[in-house]
C-alpha cells in the first residue's frame, strides 16, 4: 500500500517503515510525485496548503491523516469512503501557551513597553491583570482545558463554556452566553469551525461585554465576526488579541493591523516546537495501524463539519 508522509526522517525514527506499506515522502515544499493515484494513506505536510491540491488526484486513497484540529478545508475534497483523522491532542500545549501570551501581552500592555523601547522612552505605569479576573473560554475542549490549567495558575477565574452545557463537568452551554458574557474580563474562542460556530460571536454578543474587555481567538477566525469587533475596537471600548482571523491571511492595509487595541499574529499557536515531536508520534502510531489494518486514532466523524465559502 502506497504512502506519502512529510518526514523522512520517521523512517529512522521507527526502525524502518511498517511491513506492506510503500512510503515516500512529500513535505509539500517541492515538486510532488507525479502519480498519486494508487495513494492510500496520505500525511497532509502541515500549513502547506499545496499539501491539499493532491487529494482529488488520488481515487484509491483509504485514510488521510490532517496535523490540524480543524479539518474544515480538507472535508469538500474527500470522498465519503475515505477515513478521515485529525491532529487533535496535538497543539494542546502549544496553542494554551500561545493563548496565554497573548492574554498577558493585552493585560500588561507588553507590545507598548516593546514600542517604548524601541524609543528609548521610560513612561511606567500601572496596567491591568490577570490574577483575579474572570475569563470566559468558549469551545472548551483539549485546548480549553490546557489553557484552563495555565490560566489557574495565573489565579485568573474559569468558566467553561461548550456547545452542550455539562454540569457533571462544571461546563455551560453556548445557550447560557447572554448570562456570562458580562460577566467576562476575558473572553477566549477555541471554536472549531462548524456550521453552528460561524459567526457565533458577533455584535449582539460583544455588546453584552463590559467595557474594556479583552477578546481571544485561538480557534478559528469565521467563530467571530470581524466587522461587529473592529466597530468595538474602534471606540476604545473592547480589545483584541487574536492568532486567528477573517479574512485570513490578514491583507495589508488590513484595518486590524493597525486598529488601537488590536494585538494580531499570524496563525501561529498551534506550531510550536511541541508540537512537531507529538505529530511524529502519532503519524508513527497511525502507520502501524494502517499497516496492520487497526482502527486508527481520531477519526473525525463525517457530519457538522463547515465547507469554506
Amino acid at each position: 500500500m502506497r504512502v506519502l508522509v512529510p518526514w523522512a526522517h520517521l523512517e529512522d525514527q521507527m526502525g524502518g517503515w511498517p511491513d506492506g506499506l510503500q512510503v515516500e515522502v512529500f513535505d509539500g515544499a517541492g515538486s510532488p510525485p507525479a502519480d498519486v493515484s494508487d495513494v492510500a494513506f496520505y500525511v497532509l505536510p502541515y500549513g502547506v496548503s499545496a499539501g491539499r491540491d493532491l487529494l482529488p488526484r488520488m481515487p484509491a486513497l483509504r485514510a488521510v491523516q490532517s496535523l490540524s484540529a480543524g479539518v474544515e478545508k480538507v472535508l469538500p475534497l474527500i470522498g465519503p469512503e475515505v477515513t478521515l483523522c485529525n491532529g487533535r491532542g496535538l497543539h494542546d500545549a502549544s496553542a494554551a501557551e500561545h493563548g496565554l501570551g497573548l492574554i498577558l501581552a493585552a493585560q500588561r500592555e507588553l507590545p507598548r513597553w516593546v514600542r517604548d523601547q524601541d524609543a528609548g522612552r521610560w513612561q511606567p505605569e500601572h496596567t491591568r491583570s490577570l490574577a483575579d479576573s474572570l475569563v470566559l473560554i468558549v469551545g472548551y475542549g483539549s485546548i480549553g482545558a490546557a489553557l484552563e490549567q495555565r490560566l489557574l495558575a495565573c489565579e485568573a477565574e474559569i468558566v467553561r463554556v461548550a456547545s452542550r452545557a455539562d454540569p457533571g463537568r462544571n461546563v455551560h452551554g453556548v445557550d447560557e452566553l447572554a448570562n456570562l458574557l458580562p460577566t467576562a474580563d476575558t473572553v477566549v474562542l477555541t471554536l472549531p469551525e462548524k456550521p453552528g460556530t460561524i459567526g457565533l460571536i458577533g455584535a449582539e454578543q460583544l455588546a453584552l461585554l463590559p467595557d474594556g474587555a479583552l477578546v481571544v481567538n485561538i480557534g478559528r477566525g469565521r467563530t467571530l465576526d470581524t466587522d461587529a469587533l473592529l466597530a468595538e475596537l474602534s471606540t476604545g471600548r473592547l480589545r483584541a488579541a487574536l492568532d486567528v482571523v477573517d479574512p485570513e491571511p490578514l491583507p495589508a492595509g488590513h484595518p486590524l493591523w493597525s486598529t488601537p487595541g488590536a494585538i494580531v499574529t499570524p496563525h501561529v499557536g498551534g506550531g510550536a516546537a511541541t508540537f512537531y515531536p507529538r505529530a511524529e508520534r502519532l503519524v508513527a502510531e497511525q502507520l502501524r495501524r494502517f499497516a496492520e489494518g487497526r482502527p486508527l486514532l481520531n477519526v473525525v466523524p463525517r457530519s457538522g463539519v463547515a465547507t469554506p465559502p
